[in-house]
């Protein structure tokens, strides 16, 4: 059969049903052989929106994300993709097509390899069209295994070629659960032993341990935490201190600076979770990890296991030797923790705006409960990520690994297409969504998808408002004159909602209920009373 056929069907073999993308000629026809076998194609309006479909699917399900472009600027088209992708350990394969080999004419002609490699992505060229499917099994297999953007290269002039498909096995590794040396246990008991505050903190790599945590930390009274991306995983337990960081409540970060002992499981803890360090800084620390690394400023151990085995573990020890809880834990501290998130009197805000917390703590409470929430990036995070909640961490895609706004709507529209029973709640500023969000909704629109949109609208781009401010500059060049997006939404085949005040938001709890295509909702914001992002 012909290349193109073939790839198609070992991408069926292995299971790969969904693919994002947008064809050109090195890889149009082998999309058309992965529709004709019966996978499900998302074409998106641009190749950064769909290497951002593929992130927001793997990061929902759990799976490979499979994204195809073509040549030369279709790849540079994804840079920033694979990026996101290498830093947040994302799985991800990319097919990209390339210029014939007999051709050094085609104004697309790159060095993709030399494109792709600084990204952190892996690179895998199909050499012969004799040897294509085994070389897209080493991509698919690295990618797995690195847990990483591979990109599997593939000249124009193969696709056409006649080859005997064969099976070719992926031979992945079977998963293991790496528990802790014993030696280590007794070292860190001793440390838990000696502590009369301890904290336990989740991280993204701990989400699945949630009870072993739990029944470690309520072993040791030890309140817990999580990172921004393991947001929600102690939800309603009495002595939950929510998001450290930054978006830590006053009472979280008073219990947290007090802390003399920070037991971290799966937690990167990098500069946002430790607040450029200030967490570790002198504080006896025990981080559980699959893998070891140097963090300055703490003092004390780390330990090389699965979060779940060392949370056992630690458990069974201090209670074969009867540690005593350290009494952390008192019924006026889970007072405070409950009373900390309660509203404030907030500003009065310029006619024809909503206050930011008001809009979105009510936004909270009359969209679906269940949901999976994706954030763009923004000034309005500071407010977004403290009252727009999935309820679970592994509902939560949060594509900022890289620092760029206006990726949030195609990471939306890959976890709609990976988990179509619960809609998705994507939450962006204006301007991210001009920047990459407009053709992605239309995108989504064309899809069918169950996507909320919430713009968080000041009128510009926030964060450099706020410094032109401080520093007493003219803040005219950070400002818009954007389009009504509500009528845009509308125009593009969606529905579109304008809040400027707080009776547009109660008319928006009908309008989310007798929803059947995507909702954009533009809450109108006052640029001068949104919190400043740190920096």
């Amino acid at each position: 059969m012909k290349l193109h056929a073939a790839l198609a069907r070992a991408l069926a073999s292995y299971d790969v049903r969904t693919m994002f993308g947008l064809i050109g000629d090195a890889n149009m026809f082998f999309v058309h052989s992965f529709v004709e076998d019966g996978g499900t194609y998302l074409g998106a309006a641009h190749e950064a929106g769909a290497m951002f479909m593929g992130f927001g699917y793997a990061s929902r399900t759990g799976e490979l994300g499979v994204v195809t472009v073509t040549h030369g600027p279709a790849l540079t088209n994804t840079l920033t993709g694979l990026v996101e992708g290498v830093r947040a350990r994302v799985p991800m394969l990319l097919i990209a097509g390339d210029t014939a080999t007999g051709s050094r004419t085609n104004i697309q002609d790159i060095a993709q390899r030399d494109v792709v490699l600084p990204t952190g992505a892996g690179f895998e060229q199909a050499r012969t069209p004799e040897s294509a499917l085994g070389d897209l099994a080493v991509a698919i297999r690295r990618a797995v295994v690195e847990r990483r953007p591979v990109v599997f290269n593939i000249p124009a002039d193969h696709m056409w070629r006649d080859i005997e498909y064969r099976d070719v096995p992926l031979d992945l590794p079977q998963p293991q659960r790496i528990g802790p040396d014993p030696e280590a246990i007794q070292r860190a008991v001793e440390l838990i032993s000696a502590a009369k505050r301890p904290v336990v903190l989740a991280g993204r790599g701990a989400v699945a341990s949630r009870t072993s945590l739990l029944r470690l930390a309520d072993r040791i009274g030890a309140p817990v935490a999580t990172t921004l991306k393991a947001r929600d995983l102690f939800r309603g337990d009495p002595f939950d201190l929510g998001v450290v960081g930054g978006l830590a409540g006053p009472v979280t970060r008073q219990i947290i600076d007090s802390a003399d002992l920070l037991i971290s499981f799966g937690a990167s803890l990098n500069a946002y979770t430790t607040v450029k360090g200030e967490l570790l800084s002198g504080r006896r620390g025990l981080v559980v990890d699959l893998e070891t690394r140097v963090l300055p400023g703490l003092e004390g151990i780390m330990l090389q296991a699965d979060a779940g085995a060392a949370a056992e573990a630690l458990a069974d020890a201090l209670e074969k030797r009867s540690v005593p809880s350290s009494g952390h834990r008192t019924a006026a501290m889970a007072a405070r923790l409950a009373g900390q998130n309660a509203p404030v009197q907030r500003p009065v805000t310029a006619a024809g705006t909503v206050d930011v917390e008001t809009a979105l703590r009510r936004l909270d409470d009359i969209l679906p409960e269940r949901r999976v929430v994706v954030s763009d990036g923004g000034r309005f995070m500071m407010e977004s990520l403290r009252h727009i909640r999935p309820g679970d961490p592994t509902a939560f895609v949060l594509p900022l690994n890289f620092g760029s706004i206006g990726m949030g709507m195609g990471a939306a529209v890959g976890a709609a297409a990976g988990g179509p029973t619960d809609p998705v709640i994507m939450v962006c500023g204006d301007g991210g969504f001009m920047h990459g969000g407009l053709g992605e909704f239309a995108t989504a629109v064309r899809a069918g998808l169950d996507i909320i949109v919430l713009v968080c609208n000041d009128g510009g781009y926030g964060a450099e408002h706020v410094q032109f401010v401080e520093r007493g500059l003219d803040p005219a060049i950070s400002l818009f004159a954007w389009p009504d997006l509500a009528i845009v939404a509308e125009a593009l085949g969606g529905e579109g909602l304008t809040v400027r005040s707080m009776d547009d938001l109660e008319n928006a709890a009908k309008i989310i209920a007798d929803r059947d295509r995507p909702l954009l909702i533009d809450l109108r914001l006052d640029v001068h009373h949104m919190t400043p992002m740190p920096h």
